[in-house]
């Protein structure tokens, strides 16, 4: 994929942090199986086949005089590991500090720290921390203990009104990210992981940033950004809209989904095989908080006489659709309802019938394209 010019995720991940170390900012990651990645897109150890202990780190090793890349493995331990992270990154705001749950769940054996430290942290003490919280989340059949890395959870903790819109103006986006009490992302593409790792930097304060990271999406052969989407003069994009056909004919369509991460190909891909593309228009939100306003705004003037749609794979009880569905509420002012896809409400965050979860996704395919 080099040679088409195109980047998957992990070539995302090491675009953000060779050139963060190249421009003089250190990265630390740390984590369960970091080194190679969980599901093995990473590889950032290489290990010498012959000689015991002796490795190798190509990113810490790039260009002349380049910021230092720490990359090791941890204990299974979350609280105390994510505790001495939040530290570092307290004491090196110019470095950038990613910590890494193995699955999204596994943040749950650290919880009081998001709780004492992190999501009230400058509230409580003034002090800002800009650490980045890796959380792979995606319903993939794998049970109901590695599917959900509970986004309504760090959702229900923003500390946004749902009920009121901020002033649009010029500077919106950054002043939005300046008042919350951190950042919630669910990113799509590399290209935009990229970019969103090194806007963490480059932002003149420091917020904690949650990201739901893919597992299938890794090796996805549609989950790939061109080159030109990363290149000098490229941004972060808090919203990806529809570019398709139903972007050329906006009165014509029915139906705007709007939806978050692995799910869209999903939806794409059943929109492809419906022979819906006229009819369906499908807007990623990349980053839930602070909320889009402003973007997602515009996708629903575009599509005036669409039905609005929050489409998501977890359970309603969870995932995004409450925080979104109050604030998309608030932007259209009752003039329209938000309807929801997804899966019913559970107590659970996935089924561990395997058979069950095809059913469910069978089901799910038929409501993403009900119009």
């Amino acid at each position: 994929s080099v040679e088409q010019r195109l980047a998957d995720w992990s070539l995302g991940e090491a675009f953000a942090i060779g050139s963060l170390v190249k421009e003089g900012f250190p990265v630390r990651l740390s984590g369960e199986d970091v080194e190679r990645g969980t599901f093995s897109h990473r590889h950032h150890i290489i290990h010498h086949q012959k000689i015991d202990q002796v490795t190798y780190k190509a990113l810490g090793d790039v260009y002349p005089n380049q910021a230092t890349y720490d990359v090791c493995n941890s204990a299974l331990s979350e609280f105390g590991v994510l505790g001495f992270e939040i530290g570092y990154a307290q004491a090196n705001p110019n470095c950038l500090v990613l910590w890494e749950a193995q699955f999204g769940d596994f943040f749950n054996g650290a919880q009081i720290m998001f709780d004492q430290y992190l999501c009230s942290g400058e509230t409580k003490w003034s002090r800002q921390n800009g650490i980045v919280i890796l959380l792979p989340h995606g319903f993939e059949g794998m049970g109901s203990e590695h599917s959900s890395a509970r986004i309504e959870r760090f959702l229900q903790m923003c500390d946004d009104d749902p009920d009121v819109i901020p002033p649009f103006t010029l500077d919106f986006g950054i002043r939005q990210l300046h008042g919350c009490n951190w950042i919630v992302a669910n990113c799509s593409t590399p290209g935009n992981m990229c970019h969103i790792l090194r806007r963490q930097m480059y932002l003149p304060f420091r917020k904690p940033l949650i990201i739901f990271t893919p597992k299938s999406l890794l090796r996805l052969p549609a989950c790939r950004s061109p080159f030109d989407e990363i290149k000098e003069g490229t941004e972060f994009r808090r919203v990806i809209p529809e570019e398709g056909e139903a972007s050329k004919q906006p009165e014509n369509v029915k139906k705007l989904m709007f939806c978050s991460g692995k799910v869209y190909y999903d939806i794409v891909a059943e929109r492809g095989e419906s022979k819906l593309q006229k009819e369906i228009a499908v807007s990623r939100v990349e980053q839930f908080s602070p909320f889009p306003y402003d973007l997602v705004k515009a996708e629903c003037e575009k599509y005036a006489k669409a039905k609005l749609v929050w489409a998501q794979e977890e359970p309603k009880n969870s995932g995004g659709y409450s925080y979104v569905h109050d604030r998309l509420r608030t932007l259209v002012q009752g003039s329209r309802p938000v309807i929801y896809n997804g899966r019913p409400p559970a107590a659970s965050p996935a089924t561990g019938i395997k058979a069950q979860h095809i059913k469910e996704v069978e089901q799910l395919k038929k409501d993403f394209m009900t119009i």
